[in-house]
């Protein structure tokens, strides 16, 4: 990665009646324009985040979605949906004068990345994603119902903890009574356990270090909280949809390259390969032959690397390297 650099502007986005987002710009004045769709939802930008960029050629944009990090009001669920974000990076775009950007987003940011893209294909240079999140029901359900559990059963255990016995048959769910609660030390102490059991499960080896994020009030209330709202509501878009393939063929021109770590439990390997394969991986390894699953990938010229020794968190070093590997390859197109 690329030595930290501070921004040469900060600013904020008056986006709604409700919100008002915090952007910055670093690196070239005069580069190539990038903009960084950070995790969660809820989860905020990081000054490291610059740092995948190379400051010489990029004109590197971050900016809090609604509800985090410095965007006001923090972890506000009014008027939050996966398309007023994808509004907001329109409005951003034009707010900057911007005629096409690259878009770069891991996790969360790769479900934003690919929701702006599929609506806005016309103003996407390339697209660079880790860890690829859809949403997807089944998704949900390996992470925070019934399989990263079989794997990290300590965490597990304290992810449990707030959640009486009777309500975990569905723990988004019970969790969504928690964060909403009128009282603050319910909803804070949901929230930390929440975020928490992300924080426990995003490397291949547990960082203390990470986990103890969750520890702050502030974080741990924004990033469970909209997560929370997000994954409750099936991230406002059908099952699915955004590997649909009348969704990939708007945008199977744009230039993409997606890192995914072989051990990511958080947003698991088969997402990424059912985003270049097929809606539903399974179905056409029963129902096809090799060569016909060859003629019906959905997306063929998405260039795929799966890190063998990396789980989800792109500060890993084999996801991290080629990340800044991607930017360099698309920072002159």
């Amino acid at each position: 990665m690329y030595p930290e650099i501070q921004p040469y502007q900060t600013s904020t986005l008056k986006v709604s009646d409700i919100h008002t987002l915090y952007y910055e710009l670093s690196g070239n004045k005069d580069g190539v324009p990038v903009v960084f769709l950070h995790g969660g939802p809820g989860g905020g930008c990081d000054e490291k985040d610059r740092s995948f960029f190379n400051p010489n050629k990029y004109k590197i944009i971050l900016f809090d979605q609604r509800g985090s990090g410095k965007s006001t009001p923090t972890a506000c669920l009014d008027e939050n949906t996966t398309w007023d974000l994808v509004k907001d990076i329109e409005k951003l775009r034009e707010e900057l004068k911007i005629e096409k950007w690259h878009v770069f987003g891991g996790s969360w940011g790769s479900t934003l990345s690919l929701a702006y893209a599929q609506s806005h294909p016309d103003r996407v240079k390339s697209l660079i994603m880790r860890g690829i999140f859809t949403l997807r029901k089944s998704e949900l359900n390996f992470f925070y119902q019934n399989g990263a559990s079989h794997l990290f059963p300590e965490a597990w255990e304290d992810y449990l903890a707030p959640i009486p016995e009777a309500e975990r048959h569905d723990m988004v769910l019970a969790y969504h009574a928690q964060l909403n609660s009128i009282d603050d030390s319910t909803r804070i102490n949901a929230a930390k356990a929440w975020s928490k059991w992300e924080m426990a499960t995003s490397k291949l080896y547990v960082d203390p270090s990470y986990i103890n994020r969750a520890e702050s009030d502030e974080f741990a209330n924004a990033f469970a909280r909209i997560e929370n709202h997000y994954f409750i509501n099936d991230g406002f878009m059908r099952d699915g949809q955004l590997l649909e393939k009348q969704e990939i063929d708007k945008i199977r021109h744009i230039p993409c390259i997606v890192v995914q770590g072989r051990y990511d439990v958080v947003c698991p390997a088969t997402t990424a390969y059912s985003l270049k394969k097929a809606n539903n991986i399974f179905w056409f390894m029963s129902k096809l032959t090799m060569t016909d699953f060859s003629r019906n990938q959905v997306w063929p010229e998405l260039e795929l690397h799966i890190v063998p020794d990396a789980g989800h968190s792109s500060r890993e070093v084999g996801i991290a390297k080629l990340l800044v590997d991607a930017t360099n390859k698309f920072a002159d197109i």
